[in-house]
């Protein structure tokens, strides 16, 4: 594979902006640090199975940008030390992430946004919606398992997107699957060609290290980082290979080396950033093995910041005015505050601290006077920003997931161009409880912590359509139930327990926009009056006792809409 060097980048040494130029030149500089900064900016995501080893190649990509100095894994918990990407309680106690971190690092020249997401498929929907904030993305497989269940249903949703998929088969130093099996396991189950660039030598106990196709390197494994080598074996014939490795060893990589150039598939840039194709990189994401190698890489082939689609238009990284749009709401991330903040992809533009902000939902100005990045939970203000990087800015309940915003004091208002990007999705729930209060004064602060907690996505609540006092919470995944009753005794000191609820499956109702689509929507709410519910947001919910009375009453009222999934505009 022929690397790009950041030398020969012409955005990466393109000058900064003088204060003292004339204003053309000034306009010319400034299109030409955007330039530079979006040419700098890989913002993607990390998908996986629980326990691929997600969170800890996380945090050995963050060792090697320098923004953290100690690695917690999951045996480091007993002693009190978590992984920095999972800072809930539930978290540290579970050995789980759920919910998404965003964390900035350099690597190689570049400026990386990585949105690590939580594996466990309760809580898909926050996975689901971290990826429409990305440009790419890393899979992460364990070499003993292949491709697992969660694994291809993230994949279906990165495919929806044609987000480019970069995997890193890890746990080498483990017993596991042969390599071409998994390369045939990842093209059969996940309908992509696998392009490898680095092939392993032996497994578990006999893992010696791995070979890169594209350097032609050979890499020497040892658990600790610093006693791993690197070797330049142009000529798999070097006997240096024998020495290295052993005979054995070494003539069993030359005949798989031949057989993969052989057989395999060559990697191709174009085929990789249209989701066509998965380049494929081995290691041990535990001691470290192989990730400086896909880091490396990855920096290199990963897109920059992607164009955006709105109801208007597609919004280019590269315009100067400033849009954004809101992708994860947080509640009580500092226990201090109980602040909500809302976490901004930048989609075009430059974001300065103090800026004003327009609403495009509500129509409002927001200042950003205390706007800020994060590393997991540390934060700091967010002086400036740029497309690809995310923001978070304080929410006061008037934002919502989905929200886009655009710098007050542009060309596109003054052109009265609305900019609402879209593809921002809630899912239909599948499984429901009801809500009881232990202590009816606290019925107030039950409200306020299931609104903020809707507010997230985490889950979705659900009000009788003429009213009443009785919640209906529903959600992806049962486990977030226990995340809702932790939250609300933790973060709103509310003593709530869940009780069955006799549904299994919503949909959002609409009315076809006809002159009788009025009435025609009064005669069902007379109909299912009970049935009916009003969601976080007002939108008029469905709830079915079972998957035959959907089907029934889809087919009694074909006029109707019946959604299972609701897009955030």
């Amino acid at each position: 594979m022929a690397e790009a060097t950041l030398s020969d980048d012409p955005a990466i040494s393109a000058p900064a902006p003088s204060e003292n130029a004339p204003p053309d030149t000034a306009a010319a500089q400034e299109q030409s640090e955007l330039q530079k900064q979006v040419a700098r900016r890989r913002t993607f995501g990390i998908i996986s199975h629980p326990d691929a080893g997600k969170t800890t190649l996380t945090e050995k990509m963050l060792l090697l940008g320098g923004v953290i100095h100690e690695a917690g894994t999951i045996k480091a918990r007993k002693a009190d030390r978590h992984a920095t990407s999972d800072w809930m309680d539930m978290e540290k106690e579970r050995g789980i992430s759920v919910t998404s971190s965003v964390m900035q690092f350099p690597h190689g020249g570049r400026v990386l946004n990585l949105l690590d997401t939580p594996g466990h498929q309760d809580f898909s929907e926050d996975t689901y919606r971290v990826l429409t904030a990305v440009d790419s993305a890393l899979m992460v497989l364990d070499n003993a398992a292949g491709v697992e269940q969660q694994t291809e249903k993230l994949m279906e949703v990165c495919r929806m997107r044609q987000i480019p998929i970069l995997t890193f088969i890890n746990k080498l130093d483990r017993d596991g699957l042969p390599p071409l099996d998994l390369l045939e396991d990842i093209e059969e189950t996940l309908g992509i060609e696998t392009a490898p660039l680095s092939w392993p030598i032996g497994m578990g106990r006999r893992f010696r290290g791995t070979y890169s196709l594209a350097g032609n390197e050979l890499h020497l494994y040892a658990k600790k980082r610093s006693e791993q080598e690197r070797l330049d074996v142009t000529d798999l014939q070097d006997p240096r290979l024998d020495d290295a490795l052993g005979a054995d060893p070494a003539d069993q990589l030359r005949f798989d080396v031949e057989l993969v150039r052989e057989a395999g598939n060559d990697f191709d840039l174009d085929k990789y950033r249209a989701g066509e194709q998965t380049p494929v990189f081995f290691g041990s994401a535990l001691h470290g093995f192989g990730v400086e190698e896909l880091l490396d890489t990855f920096v290199e082939i990963a897109p920059p910041p992607q164009p955006r689609p709105t109801t208007e238009r597609a919004v280019s990284p590269q315009e100067d005015d400033f849009s954004g749009f809101v992708f994860k709401i947080q509640a009580n991330m500092d226990e201090r505050h109980r602040d909500r903040v809302a976490f901004l992809r930048v989609c075009s533009g430059r974001f300065q601290q103090g800026m004003t902000l327009r609403h495009q939902r509500t129509g409002q100005e927001t200042r950003t006077g205390r706007a800020m990045t994060f590393m997991a939970e540390e934060r700091e203000g967010a002086e400036v920003a740029w497309p690809g990087d995310i923001i978070g800015l304080h929410n006061h309940g008037t934002i919502k997931i989905g929200d886009s915003f655009t710098a007050e004091d542009t060309t596109l208002v003054a052109a009265d161009e609305e900019l609402r990007f879209t593809g921002v999705p809630s899912f239909a729930p599948e499984h429901f409880r009801k809500v009881h209060i232990d202590d009816p004064f606290r019925a107030k602060h039950l409200g306020k912590g299931l609104t903020q907690l809707s507010e997230e996505g985490a889950i979705q609540v659900f009000c009788p359509m003429h009213g009443g006092s009785t919640y209906i919470v529903g959600a992806v995944g049962p486990l977030q139930f226990d995340v809702t009753i932790e939250r609300l005794d933790a973060e709103y000191d509310v003593a709530a327990t869940l009780g069955a609820a006799p549904y299994e499956r919503a949909r959002w109702v609409e009315a076809p926009d006809t002159k009788d689509g009025d009435a025609l929507l009064e005669d069902f709410k007379n109909q299912f009056e009970t049935n009916l519910f009003t969601d976080a947001e007002g939108s008029l919910a469905y709830l079915a006792r079972n998957d035959w009375r959907l089907e029934r009453t889809v087919e009694e009222w074909p006029r109707l809409a019946f959604h299972a999934t609701k897009e955030h505009v």
